[in-house]
Formats: C-alpha cells, sequence, structure tokens
C-alpha cells in the first residue's frame, strides 16, 4: 500500500492531518513573526495568529456581532401571526 502524504497543499490551501501534539498548536496561534492568517495546527486552511493585532480586532468585532444578536433576540416582542391589511391607492 502507498502511504498518503499526512501534510501538505493542495489547490494552494494547507492541510496537516498528523497528530496534534499540545506544543505544536500552542506555536500554530503565536507566531509573531508570520501574518494575520498562519496554517492550521490541524487540518485545512489557516487560522487567526493571536500575535498579530489585526487578529484581536477580527475576534472583537466577531463577538460583538454575536453579543447584538444575542441581545437583539432577547429584547423582540412576540409577533403576531395574524394577518395584516395593507391599503394601495
Amino acid at each position: 500500500m502507498v502511504d498518503k502524504p499526512q501534510s501538505g497543499e493542495l489547490f494552494g490551501v494547507p492541510y496537516n492531518f498528523e497528530r496534534p501534539s499540545l506544543g505544536r498548536m500552542l506555536s500554530a496561534y503565536w507566531r509573531p513573526d508570520e501574518g494575520m492568517l498562519v496554517e492550521k495546527p490541524f487540518g485545512i486552511g489557516y487560522t487567526l495568529n493571536l500575535s498579530n493585532w489585526r487578529s484581536w480586532i477580527v475576534l472583537a468585532v466577531a463577538g460583538a456581532l454575536f453579543y447584538q444578536q444575542q441581545s437583539g433576540e432577547e429584547d423582540e416582542p412576540a409577533s403576531d401571526d395574524e394577518p395584516v391589511e395593507v391599503i394601495v391607492d
């Protein structure tokens, strides 16, 4: 049998299916010398580099949008399912 590669690149997208270790997981998310996106330590694609300040802005915006969505669902009044009459002249 031919062994399939555990890591590499397919159509420009990196993949890594090697067994993850704690050290590799921690070092993958904190790379001061890299950009905002880095290769995932396990799986397909990219993830945020938490040593880059832009990543923290992305996380803050995503958290604010999630908070706004959750608080908006609680404030909505119960909608009546009765039909509404609309008059057009």
